[in-house]
């Protein structure tokens, strides 16, 4: 055994001897050797048994289906759901509403026409959404109506089910969900055929008029092709669209300029409840003025601070102030804060109502149908104070609006805009220009809206 010992050591020290004299050759041979392992391995492999004389073994087992009928029966007896949403009208009866969602139930129609839940909140109201549960044969297994009646952040849910032992309702208030949209659009004739055609609520589209009411008159000054986009809350009950909220943020490009806005609040006063903001530019200045350029929202003007011939003296005489023609009930709206000095009838004005403002400013509402202030009381900037009539010297239903500055009269197409914003406060900045940065892609991201659909 010493021997063999001693025989390997002395094998392995002359292979080690004739590796380190002959390094190249000996790794030529070990190369050729392992390309050469193929040939090898498949020598071996031959020596196995061939695959076609091994024992060959057959295995059955029954495997257990359902049967073709139960399947059959169990997807016959599925329980088929069908839904369909609609707004109720006012001339809604339980038979008219319940057709419309696709539901054929004379029990649920005499429900619903004697409950008094759905009697008072539902039938012969006006765009409550709802949404209606039917089963396969058209029966009614639940109908849901929604609605936000106050401006309290709730919605209403009123919530008609069958049950085993007939039908049952109960209402319901429930927090309502904020989310936004961005919209955009293209000036054709006015601002509300653009957002209607843009799918834009009206109550969003008279925001925007109020936003902008101190840098663009809405009455005369647009122009064909004069463009906007909007960002705005939707409220939300469910996950069903409500209402509009408040704009975010907003840019009016008028005449080749560009207006931009957002809403900005104290984040102190929203944590004590008491929201106090307003709209900016982005730049940071208030878009608050002391008046507004027009005392109504939308309307054209008539007749300007002019000479003209009188339609009724049939005279040339100075007409001191501006005609805004508009329907009979269209609402007026005073165009600062103020005290009433005057609310009656008074010659050919007819029914008029003069309001006091700071420095020494009045403005005169002529020819109005209904007067809804009295003297002596404070009013603030956008208050209904009343509604265009034809009242006193008048040939058709017409606002005949005044600016009077100590007694003297005024153009009132330039007299709104002699009132400047204030800027934001120093401590907001850093939080303004934060939510300024978010505003601007917000608008950008609105734009690309109006971009895409015209592609």
């Amino acid at each position: 055994m010493r021997a063999i010992e001693r025989t390997v050591k002395e094998l392995w020290a002359d292979a080690a001897a004739l590796l380190s004299r002959h390094p190249k050759r000996i790794a030529a041979v070990f190369t050729a050797f392992l390309l050469t392992g193929t040939g090898l391995t498949y020598a071996v492999a031959n020596l196995a048994p061939d695959a076609s004389d091994l024992p060959v073994h057959n295995i059955t087992e029954s495997l257990a289906t359902p049967l073709l009928d139960q399947q059959i029966d169990a997807i016959q007896n599925q329980a088929l759901k069908l839904y369909r949403s609609d707004f109720t009208r006012s001339t809604d009866t339980a038979e008219t509403l319940l057709k419309r969602v696709g539901i054929f139930d004379p029990q649920a129609a005499a429900f619903l026409r004697t409950n008094p839940l759905v009697q008072k909140n539902l039938l012969g109201r006006v765009g409550r959404a709802v949404t209606a549960e039917a089963s396969g044969s058209n029966g009614l297994l639940k109908l849901q109506a929604r609605w936000s009646p106050d401006e309290d952040g709730t919605f209403k849910r009123l919530t008609v089910e069958k049950t085993d032992t007939g039908f049952t309702s109960r209402l319901e208030t429930l927090p309502l969900v904020a989310s936004s949209r961005m919209a955009s659009g293209v000036i054709s004739t006015n601002l509300f055929a653009a957002t209607d055609e843009a799918r834009i609520p009206d109550s969003v589209a008279n925001q925007l008029a109020d936003i902008f009411s101190g840098d663009i008159d809405f009455h005369r000054a647009l122009r064909k092709g004069d463009r906007f986009s909007v960002v705005y809350e939707t409220l939300e009950g469910d996950g069903e669209p409500l209402r509009a909220g408040r704009v975010l943020s907003t840019e009016f490009v008028n005449g080749g300029k560009s207006y931009q806005a957002m809403w900005f609040e104290d984040p102190e006063s929203a944590v004590r409840g008491v929201h106090k903001g307003g709209y900016y530019t982005l730049a940071g200045e208030s878009l608050k003025r002391a008046f507004l350029a027009s005392p109504m929202e939308f309307s054209r003007i008539t007749s300007g601070f002019k000479m003209r011939f009188h339609p009724i003296l049939q005279v040339w005489k100075a007409h001191l102030g501006v005609d805004y023609a508009a329907a009979v009930g269209t609402p007026v709206r005073s165009v600062g804060d103020g005290v009433v000095e005057f609310a009656g009838v008074q010659n050919g004005y007819g029914n008029v109502v003069k309001i006091k403002h700071q420095g020494q400013i009045s403005t005169v509402y002529a020819h109005l149908s209904r007067i809804n202030v009295r003297v002596g009381q404070s009013v603030a900037q956008s208050q209904t104070i009343g509604l265009v009539g034809m009242t006193g010297w008048a040939t058709g239903p017409h606002l005949h609006f005044e600016y009077r500055v100590n007694g003297v009269y005024q153009d009132p197409q330039t007299i709104a805009r002699r009132n400047d914003t204030q800027p934001l406060a120093t401590a907001m900045r850093p939080l303004f220009d934060k939510a300024a940065a978010q505003a601007r892609d917000a608008l950008a991201a609105a734009r690309q809206t109006q971009l895409t659909s015209i592609e």
